[in-house]
């Protein structure tokens, strides 16, 4: 059964992981709602994880399963994200 969720009174998270080495898309390793989006959120923010706040992007991303790579259509904002990630990563000097 569908339940629409509203994603900006309900708080939700998605986890990417992404080997740039391996070439391959980004695949969602996590998804939670409630208290385990918030648990994700912590966890992020406890260790430097940057955080992005796209709710059009997580309700795609809440349509995945788990272990799924990101489908060809996100494959352009994926791409924004990840540079804006380098950016800030940069000037953190991180890397």
């Amino acid at each position: 059964m569908y339940q629409k969720i509203d994603l900006k009174q309900r708080k939700t998270a998605a986890v990417l992981r992404y080997d740039e080495a391996s070439g391959n898309a980004p695949v969602v390793v996590a998804l939670g709602s409630g208290a385990a989006a918030e648990r994700i959120l912590q966890e992020a923010r406890k260790s430097g994880i940057q955080v992005e706040h796209d709710t059009s992007l997580l309700g795609h991303l809440l349509d995945l399963d788990l272990g799924t790579a990101i489908p060809p259509q996100l494959y352009d904002v994926m791409a924004e994200l990840l540079l804006l990630i380098e950016e800030l990563d940069n000037a953190k000097g991180r890397t």
